[in-house]
């Protein structure tokens, strides 16, 4: 056998191994996910916002994909200086479906006022992000947490 041989059958035993522990796992895309999320509301890009969400949104509130896009431009074009934080994630994973909790604040100057838009200081307020795996992509489906 030549040393071609050799190092080929090697590479091909050792790519899967180095894929599998390159390859990002769901929950951290699903992490990742969020920071993007968070980071594209703290510049007002409703584009890249809406980008991590599914054509098949729909919450308990009747809102979906079209109208969460415009809550979203709505509220950008009435607030600056937004600033989100949050802790406490926990994600589950289950096959193609996942849910993400964690504890949410947001702070935003409306007018002359900056202050907690949501939540605050000592409650904040609990959202679930329910997620879906579209191809490759996790996307949001569903949140529960906020009151309109």
């Amino acid at each position: 056998m030549s040393k071609k041989s050799i190092i080929l059958i090697f590479i091909l035993i050792l790519s899967p191994i180095i894929i599998y522990f390159l390859w990002p796992s769901d929950e951290s895309r699903i992490k990742k996910l969020i920071k993007e999320g968070a980071a594209a509301v703290e510049k007002e890009e409703v584009d890249n916002v809406m980008s991590k969400v599914s054509f098949n949104y729909q919450d308990n509130h009747g809102f979906t994909y079209i109208l969460l896009r415009k809550v979203f431009e709505e509220q950008f074009k009435r607030m600056s200086g937004i600033k989100v934080e949050y802790e406490n994630l926990k994600i589950e994973v289950k096959d193609k479906s996942a849910s993400a909790s964690f504890d949410l604040r947001v702070i935003a100057t409306i007018g002359n006022d900056t202050g907690y838009y949501i939540g605050d200081i000592k409650n904040p307020v609990r959202m679930k992000l329910y997620l879906e795996k579209e191809l490759l992509n996790w996307l949001v489906t569903k949140a529960e947490g906020l009151s309109f």
